[in-house]
């Protein structure tokens, strides 16, 4: 029996791509032999690469001057690879001299690039970002455990670009709406909620997405970039840390994740068949509410995450008990009960516990409606 799999990544894939990837499995595209055997430079694989991208512009709406590349190393790659690339300057210190987060090393770079701390991921971002720029905090919702997007004073205008993670799959809050940078570049992670709505690329400089939440298998990362945000990292920076590299070679530097690219390729043809990101966020949209609407009135769980900002990707909650040991032995309990029901990885973060649903978008209405009715059927028998 399949389960319904709740993890916050690697996630569930769909199942039509599942079954299309396994009948492939030994005879991809009528040529014999796996994707996963495939030569990257053979003409086998050519036509797979180009209609992933071909789809991704096409759903997400990427205008022709921006670059789409296919990378590994996850997004946490991508957490040195920005800076790295869009801030770092050959007027910046050595590695010594860029010390750590917090050293106050911001006079030996040539740039400065301002982040927004919204959670776990965003902070890390930042403190990779150290290393190779004069990194400014411009906000951050750390005073209230990250459940809730800051306002932002206005951005720097010497800034080299200004960083937000757009969903922040943790903590589960979202923004909802996108700050105004002027001539900065935004720089997003999108990790956990690419191609869940619309989204309007021409906004950002850079957008980027580890793939195992909401895209496709771990081990491929998507990056999208402006044109003219390419060929300024700095002579020093490795071949494979470079944007403009990988541009030149079409993502083919070095073997790219080729399997993973495939599974994309299904993934983007899969959610084209539901009519696109603009369907998928009425049917996400509906998901999320059941889910919020049941903690709303539940008398023994409740979100932590403020109104405004909660995330339609990853939902959070926690009981209501106030003696610490007996909300984690009541977690503990869920969690358990919850698996024997088939309804998998409901452990919240082991930074923030609780409990936490990961609703991306293979997730089926079914599934929630299934989580659902489990966690009246639980709260019921724990009132008796």
């Amino acid at each position: 029996m399949r389960v319904y799999n709740f993890s916050p990544g690697p996630s569930a894939l769909p199942l039509p791509v599942l079954e299309r990837a396994a009948a492939e499995m030994t005879d991809a595209n009528g040529t014999g032999q796996s994707v996963m055997e495939m030569s990257h430079r053979s003409g086998d694989f050519k036509p797979i690469i180009e209609k992933t991208e071909a789809l991704l512009r096409e759903l997400m709406g990427i205008p022709a001057n921006y670059k789409v590349l296919f990378l590994q190393g996850g997004a946490s790659l991508q957490f040195s690879m920005i800076p790295l690339n869009l801030a770092a300057g050959d007027a910046a210190g050595t590695g010594a001299a860029a010390g750590t987060a917090g050293s106050g090393t911001a006079a030996a770079f040539a740039k400065k690039a301002v982040y927004v701390e919204t959670g776990v991921w965003a902070k890390k971002a930042a403190d990779e970002a150290v290393k190779y720029a004069a990194v400014q905090t411009l906000a951050s919702s750390a005073d209230k455990a990250y459940t809730y997007i800051p306002k932002i004073p206005a951005v720097p205008e010497d800034a080299a670009y200004c960083h937000i993670t757009l969903n922040n799959t943790i903590v589960g809050t979202k923004w909802t709406e996108l700050p105004h940078t002027g001539a900065v570049p935004l720089v997003a992670d999108i990790s956990s909620c690419i191609l869940s709505e619309p989204l309007d690329v021409s906004r950002f400089g850079l957008l980027y997405a580890g793939a195992q939440k909401n895209l496709g298998p771990a081990g491929c990362t998507v990056v999208i970039l402006r044109e003219d945000l390419i060929g300024s990292a700095p002579a020093r920076t490795p071949a494979l840390l470079r944007y403009d590299i990988h541009v030149q070679e079409g993502s083919m530097y070095n073997t790219p994740p080729c399997y993973g690219i495939y599974i994309i390729g299904l993934v983007l043809e899969w959610l084209k068949g539901l009519g696109g990101t603009g369907a998928v966020a009425k049917l996400n949209r509906e998901k999320a509410e059941l889910i919020y609407s049941y903690l709303e009135k539940s008398a023994l769980f409740y979100s932590p995450v403020e109104k405004p900002f909660r995330s339609l990707m990853n939902i959070p909650f926690v009981p209501r008990a106030e003696d610490p040991e007996k909300r984690k032995a009541l977690e503990s309990r869920f969690v358990k009960e919850a698996a024997a029901a088939g309804l998998v990885n409901l452990a919240g973060h082991r930074l923030v516990g609780g409990m936490r649903a990961s609703v991306y978008n293979a997730m089926p209405l079914e599934g929630v409606q299934a989580l659902v009715g489990f966690m009246e059927k639980f709260e019921k028998e724990r009132a008796r």
